[in-house]
């Protein structure tokens, strides 16, 4: 671990560490949004899964409120032409969870614990397991939840931290993600924060 926290502390020290703390700001200034704002970054998320962020992100900017407005079938297709890998399915999943956009504003505020909102957005929206709703919650400012993605697994077996997990269970997720917060503690971040670090370490990106 101790080479990791170099690295990581060698980066909250350079430019890096600017961007990703600037990032961290946008991330909750979303949280501050309206249920709209809110629920197409819940969109977003829902495209990420087995998908790349950074195409998500091309095509969350060129949909923008088609995914609160457009029918499951236009939003399939847009989704198709511009390239994402399961349109129907997540089209369907977008169009379920419109019943939670304004529940999902009084969600966010009423919950104490941050994993039970993420076993609350799990459980409720479709479309969404552990990473994702976690990837959701950081976004919107919340800080104490891990994403756990491949990148983030081939970063702590390369440290000899975990064994490379067959499957991604629930137990498996939350077992890494304690080892994800001792890092954390360690590090002096918060796991949103060392999301970004890893995130960068592996891919050279700092992204959303």
């Amino acid at each position: 671990m101790r080479k990791l926290l170099r690295e990581i502390e060698s980066l909250k020290a350079s430019p890096v560490g600017d961007s990703i703390r600037e990032r961290m700001g946008e991330f909750e200034s979303c949280g501050r949004e309206d249920c709209c704002t809110l629920f197409k970054e819940l969109c977003f998320c829902i495209l990420t899964a087995n998908f790349t962020a950074e195409r998500s992100i091309r095509i969350q900017e060129a949909v923008g409120d088609g995914f609160i407005n457009l029918s499951e079938k236009k939003l399939a297709k847009k989704l198709r032409e511009l390239g994402h890998r399961f349109p129907n399915a997540r089209a369907g999943y977008i169009v379920s969870a419109r019943k939670h956009k304004k529940p999902l504003e009084k969600a966010l505020k009423s919950f104490k614990d941050e994993t039970d909102l993420r076993d609350w957005l799990a459980e409720n929206v479709k479309g969404l397991g552990y990473k994702e709703a976690s990837h959701f919650l950081r976004n919107v400012g919340f800080k104490n939840v891990a994403i756990i993605d491949f990148h983030i697994v081939d970063l702590l077996v390369k440290h000899e931290l975990i064994d490379r997990p067959n499957t991604m269970t629930k137990r498996r997720y939350l077992e890494v993600e304690e080892v994800l917060k001792r890092i954390a503690e360690e590090a002096g971040v918060t796991l949103a924060e060392l999301d970004l670090y890893l995130w960068y370490m592996e891919t050279g990106r700092i992204l959303k």
